[in-house]
């Protein structure tokens, strides 16, 4: 109890460093889980006067009076069970689930040593994923940097308090900027990562619309051009990882990798991996579920 299921990071541990972001999520879902709860109980424990009130509803009789307050009172109860399981996945996905995918993504590159530079885009999290990656270079003995990336300065400054309290500051960097017009060189990162960042990306436009989805493709495409030849990139998502696959085909990305379904946050979520081709390749790129990425 209390740890997560790679290292022996105690979950408070990993709570007092990091945080939550959106916890006013976590607290309207339990308060919507404790109404819908005592309304349960309300409905066990006056039955009988419900049912007086459905009665005056339908004129049925008291038997259609009996089973619309049975369907109804089952109904709150399921529906608070339901927004208790939403607030304990809410709260596992925030952090221990969120270090558990970072350790998954840093494990996808198989060759630390060389890494010199590397990128998180999007740094969400207050900086998990970022500070996985200062681990590893730390643990490599490399003299290597990560560089987070974050739309807030606030953000910025929370991760870089995040790095030294885990000991890798030395090895963090972080800027502001714009995944769809990162202020980067082309050819720059070994190694690029993200976490649950890109499906954000457009957001001002609506989640579901063809103008967010065209901001994405160009976050995408923004990750790949600042990629090395022969660079890694490994990227945690909801939702849209299959787009992410189909631009990545395009762009001729080689090894793609997908990995099997993760749910974070009530949704789908998968690790896809891919590397930047040594020079131009010609064709369709092959994509491959890996399982050993999960």
């Amino acid at each position: 109890m209390g740890k997560s299921t790679n290292g022996n990071r105690d979950w408070t541990q990993m709570y007092g460093i990091y945080g939550m972001e959106q916890w006013q999520t976590l607290i309207f879902l339990l308060c919507q889980a404790m109404l819908f709860s005592v309304l349960s109980v309300f409905y066990l424990l006056y039955f009988d006067l419900v049912c007086n009130f459905f009665e005056r509803i339908f004129s049925g009789g008291g038997g259609t009076a009996r089973f619309a307050a049975g369907i109804t009172g089952s109904v709150t109860a399921l529906s608070a069970l339901c927004l208790f399981f939403a607030a304990a996945n809410f709260f596992y996905s925030s952090v221990p689930l969120h270090f558990d995918m970072a350790q998954r993504i840093v494990s996808a590159v198989h060759d630390w040593s060389s890494v010199k530079l590397a990128l998180d885009l999007g740094c969400c999290g207050r900086g998990i994923l970022l500070n996985a990656v200062a681990t590893q270079l730390k643990k490599e003995g490399s003299s290597g940097r990560v560089v987070g990336l974050d739309r807030s300065k606030r953000t910025t400054l929370s991760t870089l308090r995040a790095a030294k309290m885990e000991g890798v500051g030395e090895y963090v960097t972080c800027r502001e900027g714009d995944a769809r017009r990162l202020p980067f060189p082309d050819n720059y990162f070994d190694v690029v990562v993200s976490g649950v960042f890109v499906h954000t990306v457009g957001r001002e436009y609506g989640a579901r619309t063809a103008e967010a989805a065209a901001e994405r493709m160009r976050a995408v495409a923004e990750l790949v051009r600042v990629m090395k030849p022969g660079g890694v990139g490994v990227v945690w998502d909801l939702l849209h990882v299959p787009e992410y696959v189909l631009r990545l085909q395009e762009l001729k990305m080689e090894d793609v990798r997908v990995s099997e379904r993760v749910t974070a946050f009530m949704v789908s979520s998968h690790i896809v991996s891919f590397r930047k081709p040594s020079q131009h390749v010609h064709g369709p790129a092959e994509v491959r579920l890996d399982w050993r990425l999960c």
